[in-house]
């Protein structure tokens, strides 16, 4: 059974706080930008906003639009299905587990 959008964004948050990252959760509302990602993540000066789908999700012309912008700002966006979209950014601080 595949995962559901909660269950990958948990993941995703788990192993970006597992590498180093600051990770907090955008709860779309009232008064929340149109699109507004669903993750913010921040390290060492840097922010990248994530958007996270199910593997055959899709993002509304919002997010799409909110994605356009922010990247036209210089800003960094990801959109992730599953920890393998993410893993790129746990760089050198990737958590190394002792596996005898």
């Amino acid at each position: 059974m595949a995962a559901n959008e909660t269950a990958i964004r948990r993941q995703i948050q788990d192993y970006l706080r597992w590498t180093g990252w600051f990770v907090y959760y955008n709860l779309a509302g009232l008064g929340s930008y149109p699109g507004l990602s669903d993750l913010v993540a921040v390290r060492d000066g840097r922010v990248v906003h994530i958007e996270v789908k199910t593997p055959k999700g899709v993002q509304s012309e919002k997010q799409k639009r909110f994605q356009r912008k922010l990247e036209a700002a210089g800003g960094e966006y990801v959109l992730a299905r599953s920890v393998a979209d993410v893993e790129h950014l746990a760089g050198e601080k990737q958590l190394q587990l002792d596996r005898r």
